[in-house]
């Protein structure tokens, strides 16, 4: 009876596995997509010295290859969750898995939900993880709404009206409720704890842990908070925390990247063409990029980016490197008091991570060998 048990968790778990490589997998070309035009709006950008306006160029090549980017950057994330859903309850979880993912996004949206509520929050989306948890719910609902037994007449109607929209109903509540309220409230209270730390002999230890921030979620609302904060700073003259941030947060693609080339074995083979780009999309600062392979084995990956950007962003604030703009990677390095020192960081922190991430990851082969022995 126990190995009964033992082997049915087991095998939950290797399909939960799956579900999520699958929304990984369809992720990744919206990853590269979008990393790279937006790295590619940046250089273009930088031709001109307009790097930190790129935004507000518009119309100018910068400002469009810009907006294909974030566009693609935007999107990824619902498609990660769209595609758990999908391999979950196949085509009735799709659109309820890629809007209730959409939906948890939108920082405005879980403040707002907050505030129906009588809490007070930040304004930050819940980012990647928020969206495999939306992809798991909207495709085990549908899933069980499909399982139901229904008139005859009715059944034509369910895979694309009554599950979907029943789905989404049913969650939509949840997400903003009871996953959007809390990260909401969350944010505000780390905003308020960075705040708390500037001043004094607590620099290297700001950096530590703005590091450790921008490369918990990758994007999410604990690296937003962080990256906010120190945006937020630079209108006072208090630069170096912007460059922690911006060394910090490229460090997880290009120390992932690192440790895929250095040991192939160990990632899937899909993720050496993902390290190719994510080299790119690292040092243009797009964090996004380490998603993939976060998404895949989060219980590895997560630390090992976490500790290499801890070091980059508490090496950065020891050196007293400053970056006056919000923006831009390695295309805006030469703003910084200290270039030269910017890079090394950077480097210092990837290297971190990778050495992490290769040591204390098995080789993909060897790990789904014993995932189909165990079934």
């Amino acid at each position: 009876m126990a190995n009964d048990a033992e082997d049915a968790v087991r095998s939950y778990l290797t399909s939960v596995k799956e579900d999520l490589m699958t929304g990984v997998s369809f992720m990744i070309p919206f990853v590269t997509i979008g990393g790279i035009f937006l790295a590619l709006g940046y250089a273009v950008a930088s031709l001109s010295n307009n790097v930190q306006d790129v935004f507000n160029s518009t119309g100018t090549a910068g400002w469009f290859l810009a907006q294909i980017g974030v566009a693609g950057l935007t999107l990824m994330v619902p498609v990660l969750g769209a595609y758990i859903a999908y391999a979950i309850a196949d085509r009735p979880g799709l659109a309820p898995g890629f809007i209730l993912s959409y939906i948890i996004q939108q920082g405005n949206v879980l403040q707002a939900a907050g505030d129906v509520i009588g809490l007070q929050g930040g304004s930050a989306g819940a980012g990647y993880l928020g969206a495999i948890v939306a992809g798991f719910l909207a495709g085990i609902v549908a899933r069980w709404f499909k399982q139901r037994d229904v008139p005859e007449f009715i059944a034509p109607m369910m895979p694309v009206l009554l599950i979907p929209v029943a789905t989404t109903a049913v969650l939509t509540p949840v997400m903003l409720f009871v996953l959007g309220v809390p990260i909401s409230i969350a944010n505000a209270g780390l905003t308020e704890f960075l705040s708390n730390m500037q001043g004094g002999g607590q620099a290297i230890v700001l950096g530590a842990i703005l590091g450790a921030m921008m490369a918990a979620d990758m994007g999410g609302p604990i690296n937003k908070v962080a990256y906010v904060f120190s945006v937020g700073l630079i209108s006072e003259g208090v630069t170096a925390p912007m460059a922690a941030v911006m060394i910090a947060g490229m460090v997880p693609p290009i120390g992932l990247a690192l440790s895929n080339f250095i040991a192939p074995q160990k990632y899937a083979a899909e993720m050496y063409e993902n390290a190719k780009s994510g080299v790119l999309l690292g040092f243009s600062f797009i964090t996004e990029g380490a998603i993939p392979y976060a998404a895949a084995d989060p219980a590895r990956v997560i630390p090992s980016v976490v500790a290499g950007s801890a070091v980059a962003g508490a090496a950065s604030m020891a050196l007293g490197v400053n970056m006056p703009a919000p923006h831009g990677g390695i295309f805006v390095v030469p703003l910084s008091n200290q270039p030269f020192m910017f890079i090394a960081c950077i480097l210092l922190g990837s290297i971190v991570t990778a050495v992490i991430a290769t040591a204390i990851k098995p080789n993909f082969d060897a790990k789904m060998a014993a995932q189909s022995s165990d079934d």
